[in-house]
This record gives C-alpha cells, sequence and structure tokens, in this order.
C-alpha cells in the first residue's frame, strides 16, 4: 500500500462538497494554484445530480478519427492499470485528435468494464454514447454526446495528460462533478475541510444580509467589511 499523506476516509468526506466549493477551498490552501488544475471548458454530465466522485487518477490518451498508424496499446493492459490501486479511481482520458470527441471510447461496454474494474467514473474532454445503456453509477463528466466510436483507440497511459486545461499526473486526487473537475494536491486533502469551513461562515454573513428583509445597500457593505474576501 501506498503511503500518502491522507485516508480512504479523508477522500469520502470531501464527497460532502460539490466540485466548486472544493476550487473555493484549494484557493486558501493552495493559493498559487488559484488559477491553475481544473477544468476550463464546459463539459456534459451524464447524471448532473450525482454526488461528487473523488479518487486516485488513472490517465490515459486516446485517438479515433483514423485508424491506428502503428502498433496498438493493448487495451487489457490498460485495464490492468486502471484495476491496480488500493483506493477508488477516476478515469481521466485525454482525447488527442485535432477533434476531440470524434469517436467515442465511452458507451455501454467500457462504462461497465470501468465500474468492475473500480473507477467511480471518467472525466475526458472526449465524447460518449449509449446514454440508455450506460452502468448505473458510473459517472461520466465529458465534452460532449456522439453516435460513433469510429476509430477510437488507445494511445498511451501513465503519463501525464491534459484535459480541458486540467493537468493530471498518474494517482493525483481528482475530485469532478457536473461542473467539472480540478486536482486536489495530496497536501491539500486533510486541509481543506477547515477551509471549507471558514469560507462558509465569511459567505454566511453576506447571504444572512441579503436575505433579510431589512436589506439595504448599507447594511451589505458592512457585511463585507465583516466578512473579509471571500472570492
Amino acid at each position: 500500500m501506498a503511503e500518502r499523506p491522507f485516508t480512504l476516509a479523508d477522500l469520502e468526506l470531501l464527497k460532502q462538497w460539490d466540485t466548486p466549493t472544493i476550487c473555493n477551498g484549494l484557493e486558501i490552501v493552495t493559493p498559487e494554484r488559484r488559477a491553475i488544475g481544473f477544468t476550463v471548458e464546459p463539459m456534459v454530465a451524464i447524471d448532473p445530480k450525482a454526488p461528487p466522485m473523488v479518487g486516485l487518477a488513472r490517465v490515459g490518451m486516446i485517438r479515433a478519427k483514423e485508424a491506428p498508424r502503428s502498433k496498438l496499446t493493448d487495451r487489457a493492459d490498460w485495464y490492468d492499470y486502471v484495476a491496480t490501486s488500493d483506493l477508488p479511481t477516476v478515469v481521466v482520458l485525454q482525447d488527442i485528435d485535432d477533434r476531440p470527441g470524434y469517436g467515442a471510447f465511452w458507451g455501454e461496454v467500457n462504462s461497465t468494464v470501468h465500474k468492475a474494474l473500480g473507477a467511480l467514473g471518467c472525466v475526458t474532454n472526449g465524447s460518449f454514447r449509449d446514454l440508455e445503456a450506460w452502468a448505473p453509477g458510473f459517472q461520466m463528466v465529458g465534452g460532449r454526446v456522439g453516435p460513433s466510436h469510429a476509430h477510437v483507440h488507445m494511445v498511451d497511459y501513465g503519463k501525464p495528460v491534459n484535459v480541458f486545461g486540467m493537468q493530471v499526473q498518474h494517482d493525483d486526487v481528482i475530485h469532478a462533478d457536473c461542473h467539472g473537475a480540478v486536482v486536489v494536491p495530496a497536501d491539500a486533502v486533510r486541509k481543506l475541510p477547515a477551509a471549507i469551513d471558514l469560507i462558509s461562515r465569511r459567505e454566511k454573513v453576506i447571504l444572512d444580509i441579503c436575505r433579510d428583509p431589512g436589506f439595504t445597500p448599507a447594511k451589505l457593505r458592512e457585511a463585507l467589511k465583516r466578512s473579509g474576501e471571500i472570492h
């Protein structure tokens, strides 16, 4: 078992907050990453109401627009790679075609296979399909929905990827939901709950004033002074 500065219980705790809230907390815990480490393009969640997924990244690259020009990466080896973890995983798959999503790697079969391998879901700039035959409980946050798998094939895995601006390495902690995804630095995992609590208390001062029947701009100005910087 790998030595990490967090446990399964720490990862499970982070599921109680959505991904924007995690990003808020990271602005306090790791201010140097305020503008990096998260997806920056619109994404489609197969189940927008699903709880956040939090797990270790299993990273890979695919193509689909053209047939393979060299020896294929064995997909069974990829499956072995995804399955090798002592904690839940989140697949992060970069489609490196010039038009990502031309063909879908994800559908009924791969959602079912990866769920069986212990993955919670996937974050990809590529496409997915088979919406009515999708593996229940396996979340997908992807670039778009498409009908065909075209020439989809695995190019490589285990190496750093970039999905909509989010740079991810093997075993990075991923937090993702319908808003998108963010990398949580390992040493930030246990610091986030306290940071999120601080932000929530600051925001409450402003929200309470705005929801009060006696709201005035002057009261808002005073609340802003008391709350400190929140965003």
